[in-house]
């Protein structure tokens, strides 16, 4: 990826906007090893993204995914380059089994791989 870390997150972002997610929660992995283990480590931050329509239907269909909510999206940066990665949501249907969930898990894989695809 051509972008710089701090781009990418942005970009990333942006693109989660232009699908109906917003960003919950944001753990910068680099921060907190060194502040809690006095380590270093790479650029990296783990993005909890969530889309209140999708999550809505998801939880009336079956109250336990909310264990698997919010959608995760890695951004790092790795000798010099940056990369992002989404969880891809039809993992799911391999831990939940309720086929209510699998128009839900398609339809927020074609936006998160729209996202990925725009970065």
């Amino acid at each position: 990826m051509s972008l710089t870390y701090e781009k990418a997150i942005e970009k990333v972002t942006e693109e989660l906007k232009k699908e109906g997610f917003g960003v919950l929660t944001s753990i910068d992995v680099k921060e907190t090893l060194k502040k809690k283990l006095n380590v270093e480590f790479q650029k990296y931050i783990i993005l909890g993204a969530c889309n209140p329509p999708f999550a809505h239907k998801a939880l009336l269909a079956d109250e336990q995914i909310g264990l698997l909510l919010p959608c995760n999206i890695i951004v790092y940066e790795k000798e010099g380059k940056t990369h992002v990665s989404i969880f891809d949501p039809m993992i799911m249907m391999k831990i939940v089994e309720d086929e209510n969930i699998r128009p839900i898990a398609e339809e927020v894989k074609t936006k998160l791989e729209r996202v990925l695809k725009a970065v």
